[in-house]
């Protein structure tokens, strides 16, 4: 059988817990993408009413969901194999976080709402964040040495 240096064929063959570990990720990623889609719609809808929504809420708002595509079709990928994928996955999973919640801490950046809004989006990440830690996962793309 042949493969390249970026697939584990174990993580392609994968029993039933690695597959659940997978299906849960790509699961959080679907729902990481609804919840940003629904912040997308708050916006579109506060500024309908006539109240203030500055560029970095419709910037940031436009490009989580578009995140979401990507970060699904790496999940996907990692599901079947990718260790590129997979250590992607694994690094947006924490960085994402950490970088929007951190951002929206800075006074004044976005109303409170809105920041309640992005940490929401973010539960499913972090739960991808925990996941591509997990036994299941990190058995199946073990470290390089």
């Amino acid at each position: 059988m042949e493969s390249n240096e970026h697939t584990t064929p174990g993580a392609r063959l994968g029993g039933p817990r690695l597959q659940r570990a997978f299906g849960t990720a790509k699961n959080s990623v679907k729902i990481y993408g609804a919840l940003s889609s629904l912040a997308l719609l708050a916006v579109i809808v506060v500024a309908s009413a006539g109240h203030l929504v500055n560029t970095f809420m419709w910037v940031r708002a436009v490009l989580l969901p578009l995140v979401a595509v990507l970060l699904y079709r790496l999940t996907v990928s990692a599901s079947r194999g990718s260790r590129r994928a997979f250590e992607r996955v694994n690094a947006l999973a924490v960085i994402m976080p950490i970088a929007i919640i951190g951002v929206d801490l800075i006074p004044g950046i976005c109303p409170p709402w809105y920041a309640v809004t992005q940490v929401v989006c973010m539960l499913p990440i972090i739960r991808v964040a925990f996941l591509t830690r997990g036994p299941a996962l990190r058995a199946a793309f073990p470290k390089r040495r």
